[in-house]
């Protein structure tokens, strides 16, 4: 206690003097008010330090997005003594969070004008939400779109009369720019989506969907991309200390690891789920669709239930893996991947990928050297087809010989 006394007292010296004390004590009593933790306003009151030096803020005055992201790129790569050790230095993100909603609060953020056709982009994603798309590729259709209709805005251009030649042109900027074709195939697949239903509604011509061509993309090129299983084991070993996050997070690394789940099929675990009785637990999948019952390991149990008997907040939310702070709301797939990665890479992993999705290849790879079968591989992980695991043999001449050896005999 007495070291948070000591945190609070020094903070507090550091706040005195500077401008917009008013500003800043009115934001944070709003964040208690709210319920927020004691760590959120500590962490806050020292971002807001950040924001008025980056910004040179003597007087609360409107200010863009762009101004802030450009403000908390130069506090990212800010190396002076005046960048404490209590913030992750590189990652912009938090303060431009934290400026963005603290300005918002005042009234004094000027928000970005709403791009062409506002309407029919949200119309076009409440039919993709009908179709069952899941939220994450909505969210990424909706944002290329909305990146595509404003470049049409700046060569005054309309919806109505474009033509594929339009759309040709765009496309080649991104490839001329250098993005990989992942990424264009991406684009395309997005306005092709796009105009497909623009057609029906009859905002555009009928001819553009089916000549939007996407570039070869080879999904299955390349090494696997996770960490090898020693370095697994010492991740899931390093994070089974006795601290509040920790058992969070070493719940999760266990899900990840041993039982190669996606990130989002994480996220989307709830507490009925888990049929202690029987031992099994569901897992709703997330591309392939259904569910699949899975054997409770015990490690992983036992954490699961120290989680929510030590940890997780006392709330209505069913989801198993919800925020520490108020309000207690199930976590995203971006928090559950921005954690994973932070822990690996405190622990030292070397991989070519950081994060959750590096562990479901690390798991592959595990399930493949004790022998397993691609089929067998391909169930477990609910890949939809053989190639998504054929990847992980490729470059194991070893594995390479069984694999083929198998196939052999399958075959007579």
């Amino acid at each position: 206690m007495r070291h948070k006394q000591s945190g609070w007292s020094t903070l507090r010296a550091r706040h005195s003097g500077l401008p917009l004390q008013k500003e800043r004590e009115q934001y944070l009593e709003h964040l208690a008010r709210l319920g927020r933790s004691r760590f959120l306003l500590e962490a806050t009151a020292r971002y807001q330090i950040h924001v008025i030096r980056i910004m040179e803020l003597t007087e609360m005055r409107t200010v863009s997005i762009e101004e802030i992201k450009l403000a908390g790129q130069s506090w990212a790569a800010d190396v002076s003594p005046n960048r404490k050790c209590y913030v992750t230095r590189g990652r912009p993100g938090t303060f431009i969070r934290i400026a963005k909603q603290w300005l918002a609060f005042h009234g004094h953020l000027a928000r970005n004008p709403l791009p062409p056709h506002w309407s029919q982009v949200n119309q076009y994603a409440k039919a993709l939400s009908i179709q069952g798309l899941a939220a994450s590729t909505i969210h990424t259709y909706k944002r290329k779109v909305e990146a595509f209709l404003r470049w049409v805005a700046s060569q005054k251009l309309s919806l109505e009369t474009l033509t594929i030649s339009s759309v040709k042109d765009y496309l080649a900027i991104g490839r001329i720019s250098g993005k990989k074709p992942a990424t264009l195939a991406c684009r395309t697949v997005s306005l092709r989506s796009f105009f497909e239903y623009t057609a029906t509604q009859g905002w555009s011509r009928t001819d553009i969907a089916h000549r939007i061509r996407s570039p070869r993309v080879y999904r299955y090129q390349g090494p696997p991309r996770g960490p090898a299983w020693k370095d697994v084991l010492r991740l899931i070993l390093g994070s089974r200390e006795a601290t509040s996050t920790n058992k969070r997070t070493h719940a999760i690394l266990l899900l990840l690891s041993f039982y190669g789940l996606r990130v989002s099929e994480v996220a989307r675990l709830q507490l009925m789920d888990f049929d202690w009785k029987s031992g099994y637990f569901t897992v709703h999948r997330s591309k392939q669709g259904g569910i699949q019952y899975f054997p409770i390991r015990r490690d992983m149990g036992d954490a699961v239930i120290r989680y929510i008997r030590d940890e997780r907040p006392k709330t209505t939310c069913r989801r198993l893996f919800v925020n520490v702070g108020k309000p207690f709301g199930p976590h995203n797939t971006y928090q559950i991947y921005r954690f994973v990665r932070a822990v690996m890479e405190r622990v030292g992993i070397k991989a070519p990928n950081l994060g959750p999705h590096a562990l479901r290849h690390a798991c592959a790879t595990r399930l493949l050297s004790q022998g397993s079968s691609l089929q067998e591989i391909a169930d477990f992980l609910g890949h939809r087809d053989l190639q998504a695991v054929g990847i992980y043999a490729r470059h194991d001449e070893r594995l390479l010989r069984r694999v083929a050896a198998s196939t052999l005999t399958a075959v007579l």
